[in-house]
């Protein structure tokens, strides 16, 4: 495949992200990379208003190897009237840039690319990150994205979709798309298998990622409440930030839990495994997070809410799911782990090799790069 490939010229492909944060700007940095290695030439279209000095630094470190660039534009959350400057400022770009891909993640970017009219040279490629499949259909925003997605469907030459998960909740909500519809799953390089040491000052129980309300760190939260108002004393730890914050700031106060729970800011995801014994991911939705594959790689002890494509990452481990928005349930798989030590660090170690099989970079790049072939084969 490879020898294939380097006999073809390089595509010119461009990637366009609303917010530049979490695993979204992860997936693309990735992709991106290795889609440079591989001899193309690369862009990055994103949001100037979020992801603060962390996206800066991290686009600033790509650019370099960036022949298309990275180009910020002011891009909303919410729907509004200003949207259509941006997408004409988007247009200008693609026109400018002259690019054979582009690719939009998430329904805010993915709207933007697809609103282009069809062209016999550049293939339109939309990956929705599961954002938009979140909101519930009896919701207005659920019935807006629901209706936006159907309107564009048909004007994506190829859907990748990260899971199994988010692809059948799509076709479930929206509809089948006439564009080819491939599964991706993301992938982790070669140094995230490197274990990680538990630090001197290790909780019984961390928690890395934002502070969103569909994470569930709240409910995280109200578990390890219980089980201290039983009689275990479990102690958390929680790495990240977001918008939650002040509430669960808020919410351990109120619970009396500030000898328990220690909040320690945004960091690397593997400083942030090394700070408890065990990694809990008690996300109320979710598609394909990075957080459980690298943690997975490199070996640490977990346990998740069996959500979205959470169950495909874990395949036979079932035993470290537990249900979703239940902290009766979570709190229960908490104190089975930590009760059993010898059985959660087995486990860790088995689910590393699955990992190490399914969920690659290169495995990854290589998927979406086939994909992209297709797209143009089909045509």
């Amino acid at each position: 495949m490879a020898q294939d490939q380097t006999q073809q010229p390089p595509l010119r492909i461009l990637h366009v992200v609303r917010a530049p944060v979490g695993g979204i700007i992860r997936h693309i940095l990735d992709v991106a990379n290795g889609q440079i290695e591989r001899g193309h030439h690369v862009g990055i279209v994103a949001d100037s208003l979020t992801g603060g000095a962390r996206a800066d630094a991290a686009l600033a470190e790509i650019e370099p190897r960036l022949k298309l660039g990275v180009h910020r534009v002011a891009i909303r959350r919410e729907p509004r009237f200003a949207d259509f400057m941006v997408w004409a400022h988007i247009a200008g770009l693609i026109r400018k840039l002259k690019p054979d891909v582009v690719h939009g993640h998430g329904a805010k970017a993915g709207a933007y690319v697809r609103l282009r009219r069809r062209s016999s040279k550049v293939i339109r490629v939309y990956t929705p990150h599961g954002g938009s499949l979140h909101y519930p259909l009896d919701t207005w925003k659920g019935r807006f994205y629901s209706q936006l997605e159907r309107t564009l469907m048909n004007s994506t030459d190829l859907f990748l979709f990260e899971s199994a998960f988010a692809r059948d909740t799509y076709q479930r909500t929206v509809g089948k798309p006439a564009g080819l519809v491939r599964c991706v799953f993301n992938g982790v390089t070669a140094e995230e298998f490197e274990p990680v040491p538990g630090a001197d000052d290790a909780t019984d129980v961390a928690y890395v990622g934002e502070f969103r309300r569909i994470k569930g760190a709240d409910l995280l939260i109200d578990a390890v409440a219980k089980l201290r108002a039983e009689g275990k004393p479990v102690t958390l730890t929680l790495g990240g930030d977001g918008e939650e914050f002040e509430r669960l700031k808020e919410q351990v106060k109120r619970l009396s839990l500030g000898e328990a729970v220690r909040f320690i800011g945004h960091v690397k995801a593997r400083y942030g495994f090394s700070k408890g014994n065990l990694l809990v991911v008690p996300s109320r939705g979710d598609s394909m997070p990075y957080v459980v594959i690298e943690a997975a790689a490199a070996g640490v002890p977990m346990i998740a809410a069996d959500v979205g494509g959470i169950p495909e990452i874990f395949d036979t481990h079932t035993d470290a799911l537990f249900a979703p928005s239940n902290a009766g349930a979570m709190a229960d798989a908490i104190k089975a782990a930590l009760d059993n030590p010898a059985a959660t660090t087995a486990r860790a170690a088995r689910l590393r090799e699955r990992i190490s099989e399914h969920f690659s970079q290169g495995a990854m790049v290589e998927g979406v790069l086939a994909g992209y072939r297709d797209a143009f084969a089909k045509r």
